[in-house]
Formats: structure tokens, sequence, C-alpha cells
């Protein structure tokens, strides 16, 4: 349960999320929690994951400690789908994922549904690995009808990306009981645009 949202526009790529950690019907706040950030930083990328509270600690140790994190790049659709393969297999065998979701599913599943933003773009990846790349915005958690909502009705008439999020993630915590504040926003100069 969380609100979490990515925006291109002006030369900038921006990832926002709430702070709120809930466990069934209890509530953590920031206020509570030491660690309470759902933006995770890799190198030059940056990641916000929705579902269980316990993938980002996993995601946060692979990416940091794993003998193979040197080797996993994020800068584009394919490059992130090499890299989330080849973190599955680590997944099931050091962090023990439950891979199985449906019966009739294609794929194991990888259980996480994460937004990236870095200096190539925005994008989303989903539970089997499948990666897309947004033009304009996107949104995951339980509060993304409210942030998707917000994020169109404001992209046209507002200037920056920062602000387009930072609505998005307010519309969540004004609507959705699994957000909470405060906000958590990082910024990226995208590829090829001069300032």
């Amino acid at each position: 349960m969380t609100t979490i949202v990515v925006v291109k526009k002006g030369g900038q790529a921006v990832i926002a999320s709430d702070t709120l950690t809930t466990f069934g019907a209890t509530r953590l706040g920031s206020k509570h929690d030491a660690a309470p950030e759902k933006i995770l930083r890799h190198k030059a990328t940056f990641f916000g994951i929705a579902g269980s509270a316990a993938h980002q600690m996993v995601l946060e140790s692979i990416l940091k400690n794993h003998e193979k994190a040197k080797d996993f790049s994020f800068n584009g659709r394919h490059e992130i789908y090499e890299s989330f393969r080849k973190i599955h297999p680590i997944l099931k065998e050091e962090a023990y994922l439950n891979a199985k979701e449906e019966d009739n599913d294609p794929y194991e599943s990888s259980q996480l549904t994460a937004l990236v933003a870095n200096a190539a773009g925005i994008f989303g990846v989903y539970s089997m690995r499948e990666v897309f790349e947004f033009d304009r915005f996107w949104a995951i958690g339980s509060g993304r009808d409210f942030a998707l909502g917000a994020m169109y009705a404001a992209y046209n008439s507002t200037k920056s990306a920062k602000q387009i999020a930072s609505l998005g993630v307010m519309a969540g915590v004004e609507y959705d009981t699994g957000t909470g504040l405060p906000l958590n926003i990082a910024t990226v100069k995208l590829a090829g645009t001069k300032r």
C-alpha cells in the first residue's frame, strides 16, 4: 500500500513516493519508522518499489552488496529487463522468493512492481519482468488511480515535473488509506537535454 509516481517533463525525470508503511490495518508512519524512504538509489538510477515491504530491503541489499550488482545497468528498457532477469535467480536462490503466483502464468514471478527514473527516462517493471517506458508519467501502488488522475489533470498546465509528481502523491495521500506524508522526491536530468 503506497503511492509512487514518475514524471518526465522539461528535461527532467522525477520519482516521488509517500513514506507510510502498513501491515494490514496497522500504520507505521514516518515518525515511528527509522527508515521510511521508499526511493532507492543505485548509481544514477532511482527505484520506487510497491508490494511487500520485504522487497525494499531485498532489492537494496542486492544492489548494494551482491557481487553481480556491478554488472547491472538500467539505462533503457532492454538494459532494465536484462538486469531484472539477472536479479530474478538471486531473489529465488538467495532471498528465498516464492516465485509462484497463478498456475497458468507463462513465467515465474519476481513478485514486485517498481518504477525507475534515470537519465534515460522513466520506466515501470512488473512481476514477470515486463518493462514499460513512459512518455509523460505513471504511478503504482494502492493510490495509483488517484495519482494518475491528478497528474493527468495537471500535466499540461504545470511546468515542473517535480510539481506534477508532488500532486500525484498528494492525491494518493488525500484519498488512499495506505499512503501518508511526508513525500520523498528525486530528480534526474534527462540525457540529451540542455541546461
